[in-house]
């Protein structure tokens, strides 16, 4: 089977779904323990949260959930938060930090490698394949990488994450006009807090391939998921009206993103 879904668009802006699938290969999810199997670290319905609010835009899905691999790790599994808290490539404990594997169960260094080269690096190619083709026919590509996370997880960061999260790793992956746009569109949300590259700035796949000086601009979207699910818990069901009121306000980021398109392409030539 493929391990990911890559939709072909005609727009210059690519959304990234690292985290949203739920397959785990029999074999390993014998080995995962009563809280491995919830799979609650799930960015839960994020592509349906999105779905079809850029018509023209690539899509890229990882089916594979995280706990078999993190394609928005690197290869290295060197931490993208130094000092704080977090999960690493082949995640051996969940956010809030208990043990995801029985014991003795857990994936050593040559079992990583085969992960890597099964799950993560066809993923990554068909990024990267991805960004080319954009770019040869925009002038420009926009990595849009959608993500969500509860908005309490002690272990990971203290009190309530604001609603929306915006990550250009300090403005280093993206050109300052897709910033503001996307912080033009969360400021005015009503009922909606935002910080700009705050506890996530951005994870492997917006540094790794954020580049504005080759024409590659990548920005990270990490949505509280108290923003459109009925409740952060099993069986972490989606609440259609807060989905709704929430689609309005990333449609409209997705697209003033989009429509600057054409000045970051002109710029980069």
């Amino acid at each position: 089977m493929a391990f990911f879904e890559l939709h072909r668009g005609t727009s210059p802006v690519i959304l990234g779904f690292p985290h949203t699938g739920t397959y785990v290969p029999d074999e390993l999810a014998e080995r995962l323990n009563d809280t491995g199997r919830l799979l609650a670290d799930t960015d839960w319905h994020i592509h349906e949260l999105y779905a079809d609010l850029l018509p023209g835009a690539s899509t890229l899905r990882a089916l594979t959930h995280r706990y078999v691999i993190d394609v928005n790790r690197g290869s290295d599994d060197v931490s993208l938060y130094p000092g704080q808290n977090t999960t690493g490539l082949v995640p051996k404990t969940d956010f809030d930090g208990k043990p995801i594997w029985k014991e003795g169960q857990e994936p050593d260094a040559a079992e990583t490698a085969r992960r890597l080269k099964l799950f993560h690096a066809p993923y990554h190619a068909a990024l990267s394949d991805e960004i080319a083709r954009v770019k040869a026919e925009h002038g420009v590509a926009i990595v849009f990488d959608c993500h969500s996370i509860r908005s309490n997880i002690p272990f990971l960061f203290a009190g309530k994450l604001p609603d929306l999260n915006i990550g250009t790793v300090g403005g280093v992956s993206s050109s300052l006009s897709i910033e503001a746009a996307a912080v033009a569109v969360a400021m005015a949300a009503a009922g909606y807090t935002f910080v700009l590259n705050g506890r996530f700035k951005g994870g492997w796949t917006t540094r790794e391939y954020g580049h504005p000086e080759q024409g590659v601009h990548a920005i990270q979207l990490e949505l509280a998921q108290d923003t459109h699910l009925v409740a952060e818990a099993p069986p972490f069901a989606l609440d259609r009206a807060k989905a709704d009121r929430l689609r309005v306000h990333l449609g409209d980021m997705l697209r003033r993103i989009e429509n600057l398109a054409p000045t970051l392409a002109k710029a980069a030539s």
